[in-house]
């Protein structure tokens, strides 16, 4: 491919292909070990912020752009170049480290295929001279960004684009690509993408994610129960009601720990395998194990007892130990990724074609998966629901926990469709886009609502109604908010330039959640003297 293009002033260029109508092209495949990426730098030192969206070599990868194939979200007009400054790329990625919902959807069909396929957001209008970029086969970016003359637009109309930018160095670039795959060039990109088009619609990709979060999120559910029971009072006796080591802490320190391992440094591995199973891994099940309103609520019934010591520790302690729970997690995949790297080399090609015989990339095995995981939802229910009704009238955590898992499955959805907001900003002209609004307003308003019950139990004061508001706690609302997410975003923040708006975005979290959690819960029961 002959390229041409200005070099901008990090050294790299766009390449334009002159039997493409001028689009701006970029190659198919770059190696993943010595790829060069423009990247944000922090304090003019080696680490950086990957604004990558496919799969990186752990030992280029940064605990911000995290492993996962799909993160930047942009959009510009016909055969413009973009334009961004290194903070705004910044705020945008860092938004979105944890989760960027059903637009993730998009973003597998491109990665997977390069085809212009779209999904239930994303559009194409070429008639008008604009088009998402991962809509065009001959587009393709890899992990990081590099700025050229024209601006972007910001048409809020538009859908998101990925991007993956590579090195355009002409040996580089050239030798690489004689050395990966030939089938990733883009006219057999372009032959896959009628392949895929009759194997995975759109539909089904989209009711095979809603099975993947349910099934995942009831398996969070049950996790969270456990290890409430395991270092409760009753087994271990760690954590109680009582104390500022809340029952939710063990399960949110574990949800950190694996977020660090399965949403990070691994996430780009299982995606390689099924882009819904990381889905249903880091969304459904980390999401469900974790959960925000389950330690607000904590906390705010310490304070209603007039321990505000106990409470305000409690979410510092919280805080931090999910923050050191996702570092120690990073770090140790790490460690385990280079151990397989260092005993894996010697037989990479055996290695390389056993992993491709489990990839769920056929329409037969998408079908296979999704039939499944519709039997096991449709029994985890039934079951539930015979085991509910036997256990309804007992008032204990039995009738409760049953409750939860008919129940948390909503949230799961519920929180997956908020988190498109993340990485948008505020307004047409997208301001603070650092911030993810989705997870926020998924832990605080289920944090408000997890209050109103608490406060409505109060009021009512009865068995029945306190297994019913108990399970909705538990499993409707232990599900729609979450703490992997949030850490996850805490982190990157904290990896980033920006170190500050870590704290920030956990203040705009916590305070609102636990002032509005005080109106709702406490203020009523000093007030009516509940018990």
């Amino acid at each position: 491919m002959e390229s041409s293009g200005r070099n901008d002033d990090s050294g790299y260029q766009f390449g334009r292909d002159s039997n493409r109508n001028n689009n701006l092209v970029f190659p198919q495949d770059v190696d993943e070990r010595s790829a060069s990426q423009l990247s944000v730098n922090r304090n003019n030192n080696n680490h950086t912020i990957d604004i990558g969206i496919q799969r990186l070599s752990s030992d280029r990868m940064s605990s911000v752009g995290g492993s996962s194939r799909r993160r930047h979200s942009l959009s510009f007009p016909h055969r413009v170049a973009p334009e961004f400054s290194d903070d705004e790329i910044e705020s945008e990625v860092v938004s979105q480290a944890g989760d960027i919902g059903d637009r993730q959807l998009n973003s597998n069909r491109y990665s997977e295929s390069g085809s212009p396929q779209s999904s239930i957001e994303n559009f194409m209008s070429v008639g008008d001279g604009v088009a998402p970029i991962n809509e065009i086969p001959s587009i393709q970016t890899f992990g990081s960004w590099s700025r050229a003359t024209n601006a972007l637009s910001k048409n809020p109309a538009l859908p998101p684009l990925q991007l993956e930018i590579v090195s355009l160095d002409p040996e580089h670039t050239t030798s690489n690509m004689r050395d990966k795959d030939r089938s990733r060039s883009p006219l057999t990109s372009i032959q896959n993408f009628k392949e895929r088009k009759k194997e995975l619609p759109c539909i089904l990709e989209y009711i095979s994610s809603l099975l993947h979060l349910a099934v995942f999120g009831i398996l969070g559910v049950f996790t969270r129960y456990l290890l409430q029971k395991l270092f409760g009072p009753q087994v271990a006796g760690v954590t109680s009601d009582e104390t500022l080591l809340y029952l939710d802490l063990p399960s949110n320190m574990v949800g950190s720990f694996l977020m660090g391992w399965l949403g990070v440094v691994f996430k780009g591995d299982i995606s390689r395998i099924s882009d819904l199973l990381a889905i249903g891994l880091t969304t459904g099940y980390l999401g469900s194990l974790t959960t925000f309103s389950g330690w607000n609520q904590k906390m705010l019934d310490l304070s209603v007892r007039g321990r505000w010591v106990h409470a305000t520790l409690g979410i510092i302690l919280g805080l931090g130990l999910a923050a050191g729970s996702i570092r120690l997690g990073i770090l140790t995949a790490k460690g385990f990724r280079w151990l397989l790297n260092r005993f894996a080399s010697s037989s990479e090609s055996e290695s390389s074609s056993s992993r491709s015989n489990f990839r769920i990339n056929t329409l037969r095995r998408h079908i296979v998966v999704l039939v499944t995981l519709l039997l096991i939802l449709g029994l985890l229910w039934v079951r539930s629901g015979n085991l509910l009704r036997k256990w309804f009238k007992s008032g204990n955590t039995n009738g409760q926990l049953w409750l939860a898992c008919l129940v948390g499955p909503p949230g799961v959805w519920a929180r997956w469709f908020l988190a498109r907001l993340n990485g948008r900003g505020l307004g047409r002209n997208g301001s603070m886009k650092w911030i993810p609004f989705g997870t926020v307003i998924a832990n605080v308003s289920a944090a408000c609502v997890m209050a109103s019950l608490a406060t409505m139990k109060k009021v009512v004061n009865t068995e029945n109604f306190e297994t019913i508001a108990t399970g909705i706690q538990f499993g409707f609302l232990g599900c729609l908010s979450t703490v992997s997410t949030f850490i996850a975003e805490f982190h990157a923040m904290l990896e980033s330039k920006h170190p500050w708006r870590a704290f920030v975005y956990a203040a705009i979290t916590l305070l609102p959640s636990f002032i509005v959690g005080t109106l709702i819960y406490s203020v009523p029961v000093w007030t009516k003297g509940y018990q």
